[in-house]
């Protein structure tokens, strides 16, 4: 922390950039690099990418600098959230002008690009690597020197219309803020997190290796620190969102096709994956092969009765934290589309209506006890660059601090065999590591280990 703002206030460089892997800490490092910036008594502004940001960083500033006046600049529409207004010294407006003059001025990067008037000191812009370069250039005129924190292998920049006709351009408006800034600014400062205090030991090497093969990172805990347990044994009575309350079936056994035995209900096989996942970070529930629509029941419906399943049984989170109940609102459940998130949602039971549900754009930057993900190539005859996009994957499967479960079904090595990646490569055009087809043969090569 002392060497990226001893960077920044030498004003040898007008920027400085941070890079941090999942759960490094880079929250705390914008709000303790808020509050020590803004006792300096000169003004900050601070950019994040959506509002969810923008609130939870004004609670976090709330914590741990009350004293510290906030702006926080919205849409004439904007309802404030509790954790905006549990902030002791937070006011809210559409215009910088009816702001005050508060120690920090907060907002969407798309609301900073509607201010045209006025000039700030500092600037943090927050998760800096999902966004567009377009956005950085509107808004840079505002401050003089400035802190990039981001994410390097998560969630690219993305946009619904045509963008191939700015590809090798050094301004591409679809590369990242921080990738342009770095390109015609190759000496700024670039400083590393090494350390990912989210991720478990189970989990940290898995998401180094398979997203962030250059870099790396180690998990702040060790593998005897956390443990996921369940008070209500295997097979004991649990609710099933299609059939109600029932009791597990008599035990059989059959074959996995990699390898092992599961009951002979699919109810049985969520405890066993579920038990798995609680022993080593990570299960895999593996359906039958086949090709399905993008809103395939079957695997929504093993998603939302795994999360019932898993509050059913009573799990208790133990971690340096302390000993928590796993509750509905430390489990998340991640997919690929909007449609996928509205029917698992449609199907969680009752008791699991407080699990989050969405997709990995709204996801980034949350974390919970135990996820579950459906995989973005499950049931699909191909492997567009949508889904095979590495940061999509890296999302889902580093929200976790205890255990990850992923639901897909069988065939999706054997997809990625049949569709390696044929993206076109273009001149000027940086190659990005690791692509999305390496990333996900990674991931499932160790989740068909565990």
């Amino acid at each position: 922390m002392s060497a990226v703002l001893g960077d920044l206030r030498s004003g040898s460089h007008r920027g400085v950039v941070v890079d941090s892997p999942p759960g490094a800490g880079k929250s705390t490092l914008v709000v303790r690099a808020a509050g020590e910036l803004a006792a300096g008594g000169a003004p900050l502004m601070i950019v994040a990418q959506t509002n969810e940001q923008v609130d939870d960083l004004i609670d976090r500033l709330g914590v741990r600098s009350p004293e510290v006046t906030v702006g926080r600049l919205s849409a004439v529409d904007y309802e404030a959230s509790a954790r905006v207004r549990a902030h002791p010294a937070c006011r809210v407006a559409a215009k910088v002008a009816d702001l005050g003059s508060p120690a920090v001025t907060i907002g969407t990067a798309a609301k900073w690009a509607t201010v045209t008037e006025g000039t700030w000191s500092w600037a943090i812009v927050d998760e800096a690597y999902q966004m567009r370069s377009d956005a950085l250039l509107r808004v840079a005129p505002r401050f003089e020197r400035a802190l990039f924190v981001g994410d390097p292998g998560q969630l690219d920049p993305f946009s619904t219309v045509e963008v191939d006709r700015w590809t090798g351009l050094s301004w591409d408006p679809m590369q990242s803020a921080v990738a342009v800034l770095l390109r015609h600014n190759p000496d700024l400062p670039v400083h590393r997190l090494p350390v990912s205090w989210r991720l478990p030991a189970s989990a940290a090497p898995v998401v180094a290796a398979a997203f962030y093969p250059f870099t790396g990172f180690r998990s702040g805990t060790g593998p005897a620190d956390r443990s996921l347990t369940f008070t209500k044994p295997a097979g004991s009575a649990f609710a099933n969102p299609a059939k109600g309350t029932f009791a597990k079936p008599a035990e059989g056994a059959f074959a996995k096709p990699a390898g092992g035995a599961f009951a002979e209900s699919a109810e049985g096989a969520f405890d066993e994956v579920l038990d798995t996942a609680a022993a080593t970070g990570w299960g895999l529930h593996e359906l039958p092969a086949r090709f399905t629509v993008r809103t395939d029941a079957e695997a929504a419906a093993a998603c939302a009765a795994l999360a019932g399943r898993a509050l059913a049984r009573e799990g208790v989170a133990v971690s340096e934290s302390g000993t928590r109940p796993l509750t509905a609102d430390r489990i998340a459940i991640g997919a690929a589309h909007r449609d996928q998130v509205a029917v698992i949602r449609s199907m969680l039971p009752p008791e699991a209506a407080g699990v989050t549900v969405d997709t990995a754009n709204r996801l980034q930057g949350r974390e919970y006890d135990l996820t579950v993900v459906l995989h973005p190539l499950s049931g699909r005859r191909d492997a567009t660059a949508f889904h095979l996009e590495s940061g999509r994957l890296c999302v889902l499967t580093s929200r976790h601090r205890h255990a990850c479960v992923v639901v897909a079904r069988a065939g999706i090595a054997e997809l990625l065999d049949a569709h390696p990646s044929t993206e076109p490569l273009h001149i000027n055009v940086p190659v990005k590591f690791p692509d999305g087809w390496e990333a996900n043969q990674s991931m499932l090569a160790h989740l068909y280990r565990t």
